[in-house]
């Protein structure tokens, strides 16, 4: 799959689940706000009910208190008389009560004005019919009272309970009609919401399985570019091998036919050096010849160096100095071409893999330089270092390597500090050979693990092959290695060595 497809994917998928993500926000927000209200509108209804309650309730009321007062009129009962005062003491509470709930709607608190005031007309009737009772005027109060029938407030009273349930019939029609809406509109929020939610889940299925298919082909074609990689891998390291072996080989026969000219260059040149006796003898014998001076005796002269002046002086000098010159080439080169030669034949090698006890390694090491490091005034400490599988000659060269480097370039005049540690990490073992030395520029950091490379003032000997020779043998440990230094401030050189090294990780370099 191409990366703008990948990209086109992720921004689809990235859309979808935005619109799964909205619809849902969308769906709970309309849903919570349609049932609120549809809970507002079931609490009008309610209201209107419990006002056309109330209504009922302050009518019954009434009817009692009429009821009770006619009975009494006609029976002068006590009891009558009581049930009036109950029924006549709830009136007016009932009135309250319903002006509580209605005053709300300007239409009932009008209603309820009028009726207010039709409900206290006939309770002042009641009343004064009551006490023409207590008065022994019972006619008077029995033609009151059938005269108060016909009055106006019993009338009052039923206008006002009939306008009063008409408006909350109204109310409660308009409020039903409402609270259906509201219902039928949640639901049909719900019902679409849940249909595009299913929608977008199927549209999610298609595309998980799309991608899916879409995955398992690429990781079909994966694994078939993972065997011919592998292939590829083993011929090309098959080819790198056979190269490298052609290149060690050749390394090799160079070095050695090298070493055969410059054998005879040293022969020649040691020849040379015992001719020259003869030569500036015979010079200094010609010079005194034409100069008219006595010859020495020969026997005095067949073993000791010639006397010479002026040029013939400076010419034996100009000689001897070549002569040195070239004698100390040859020797570099003889040095050069030896390394070159143990490195062909290290790279032969096989490493052979076993357990290292690694400080009793480092303890032989720092034996073998235990004079040198004398010398130097300088002490080697070793710390705790983990034990590691590995190949035991290497790791000898490449810590006597180290160490003999730490010892060569101390300070003048500074007792040397050497300190060898180490620590595991995620299957690896980590050695770090810190000294107080002279130190590294950064710049040449790299440089000091080229072959025949060197960094710093050359007063120390060495051929520039030790720290390549080093890089080279813990790359084919499997491991790494790095340097940290600043100049006059010290070095630290890292190892990292692989604990359980394996054999099948032997390759060449």
């Amino acid at each position: 799959m191409t990366a703008d497809a990948q990209r086109r994917r992720a921004v689809w998928q990235i859309l979808l689940l935005s619109a799964g993500f909205l619809v849902l926000v969308a769906i709970s927000t309309t849903s919570v706000l349609l049932v609120n209200k549809a809970r507002d509108a079931s609490s009008l209804v309610v209201h209107t009910v419990e006002v056309e309650s109330q209504i009922s309730n302050l009518l019954l009321e009434i009817r009692r208190a009429e009821s009770a007062t006619r009975a009494y009129l006609l029976t002068s009962a006590p009891q009558f008389l009581a049930e009036y005062e109950t029924a006549a003491g709830n009136i007016l509470p009932a009135a309250d009560q319903l002006a509580r709930i209605t005053g709300d709607n300007p239409v009932q608190v009008e209603n309820y004005a009028r009726l207010r005031k039709a409900v206290e007309q006939r309770l002042s009737e009641f009343a004064r019919g009551i006490d023409r009772v207590k008065n022994n005027d019972v006619a008077t109060s029995i033609t009151v009272l059938r005269n108060g029938t016909a009055t106006g407030a019993l009338q009052a009273i039923a206008q006002a309970g009939r306008d009063m349930r008409a408006e909350e019939d109204r109310l409660f029609a308009v409020r039903r009609q409402d609270a259906d809406r509201t219902q039928v509109l949640a639901s049909s929020v719900t019902i679409a919401g849940s249909g595009l939610v299913i929608a977008l889940a199927g549209l999610s299925i298609f595309l998980v399985r799309r991608s899916s298919r879409a995955r398992d082909a690429a990781e079909a074609k994966l694994r078939d570019s993972n065997l011919n990689l592998e292939t590829t891998v083993d011929e090309r390291t098959a080819d790198l091998r056979e190269a490298n072996d052609e290149i060690q080989r050749f390394a090799y026969i160079v070095s050695h036919d090298l070493r055969s000219p410059l054998v005879n260059i040293m022969g020649f040149t040691s020849e040379l050096e015992e001719l020259r006796g003869d030569i500036f003898k015979r010079i200094a014998t010609l010079s005194r010849a034409h100069s008219a001076v006595p010859a020495t005796a020969e026997n005095a002269t067949d073993t000791a160096e010639p006397e010479l002046e002026g040029a013939d002086k400076q010419l034996s000098e100009d000689f001897s100095e070549a002569l040195g010159f070239i004698k100390s080439s040859i020797g570099k080169m003889d040095r050069l071409i030896s390394a070159i030669l143990n490195l062909t034949r290290e790279g032969r090698r096989e490493f052979d893999p076993v357990l290292i006890d690694t400080r009793e390694l480092m303890e032989a090491v720092v034996t073998t330089v235990a004079h040198q490091a004398a010398e130097a005034q300088a002490e080697i400490r070793i710390d705790a270092l983990p034990d590691i599988v590995s190949d035991r000659l290497a790791l000898e060269q490449i810590f006597s390597n180290l160490i003999d480097n730490a010892l060569k370039y101390l300070k003048t005049g500074v007792p040397g500090e050497i300190t060898v540690r180490g620590r595991t990490k995620l299957g690896f073992a980590i050695f770090e050979i810190s000294d107080n030395g002279r130190g590294i520029d950064p710049k040449d950091h790299q440089r000091i693990f080229d072959l025949f490379r060197r960094a710093g003032t050359q007063d120390r000997p060495g051929q520039g092959i030790g720290l390549a020779h080093v890089r080279a043998l813990v790359r084919r440990l499997g491991g790494t290695m790095s340097v940290a230094s600043e100049l006059h401030q010290g070095s630290t050189f890292t190892i990292t060595l692989p604990i359980n090294w394996s054999s099948s990780r032997n390759t060449r370099t």
